[in-house]
């Protein structure tokens, strides 16, 4: 931290403000890794039965894939939601300076578009940008 302060322009306001700050867990990642692991699990599980031969392994995964999956992302919510819970706990109120500078107005004009260069030889139009696009092709 610097302790030497900056000039602000004159129509700057600055101020102090108190900010909580603490690390929050990413609430995803423990939906997708939750569900992830639902899917491994689910997987083990079927795999140490026989599967029946009228449906097959794939579609008794599939399956019972929906059951583990959705208990894996409930898993991982809950486990989110305690994280956070203790993430809060362990934050920490500091002191902040605030600057606000108004944004320099636009100017009214505005820049000129750049135009596409005309074919240097008006009597091979092939060499014309349009054409090397295909926008000189007849619609039906």
């Amino acid at each position: 931290m610097n302790d030497q302060s900056t000039p602000l322009p004159a129509d700057a306001t600055a101020g102090r403000d108190r900010v909580t700050v603490r690390r929050a867990p990413r609430i995803g990642a423990f939906l997708v890794v939750g569900g992830f692991l639902g899917f491994l699990a689910t997987l083990i599980v079927t795999s140490l039965y026989e599967a029946d031969p009228g449906v097959g392994f794939a579609a008794s995964l599939a399956y019972f894939s929906l059951y583990g999956v959705s208990a894996g992302v409930l898993v991982g919510a809950v486990l989110a939601v305690l994280v956070d819970r203790r993430s809060r706990r362990r934050a920490r109120t500091i002191e902040v300076e605030r600057e606000e500078v108004p944004a320099e107005p636009e100017s009214a004009e505005p820049e000129p578009a750049p135009a596409e260069s005309e074919p240097a030889d008006p009597a091979h139009p092939a060499s014309s940008p349009a054409t090397a696009r295909g926008d000189d092709q007849p619609t039906t």
